[in-house]
């Protein structure tokens, strides 16, 4: 099932961009780890601050929108005056954007 799950993530990734599953992996670890934790839970002292979602809850999974996802990691949120996630509009192209999201999806139960 893992291996299915890895598979389906990699076509999605690729689908996305040309980025290779490796390349993406990299940008996830470069760009979302330090808040949402290798393994997608949130349970960083970072992700814990913040308030992140748990990516392997299926529910959290269906709720959450690609498009939204999409707008959310471009734009970042504030809330309350409070930067709570930087936006990455000038760091990460929407391709690039698109296969980490194809990649969170991956952590789903």
């Amino acid at each position: 099932m893992k291996k299915l799950a890895c598979l389906t993530l990699i076509g999605f990734a690729l689908a996305a961009g040309s980025a290779s599953g490796a390349e993406v992996k990299a940008l996830y670890d470069k760009n979302c780890t330090k808040c949402h934790g290798m393994d997608g839970k949130g349970k960083t002292k970072m992700g814990k601050q913040s308030g992140v979602k748990d990516y392997t809850d299926p529910k959290v999974q269906e709720e959450m929108k690609d498009d939204v996802a999409l707008k959310t990691i471009k734009e970042g949120i504030t809330e309350k005056g409070k930067e709570r996630m930087k936006p990455y509009k000038n760091d990460l192209s929407d391709d690039e954007i698109k296969a980490l999201i194809a990649y969170m999806r991956g952590f789903k139960k």
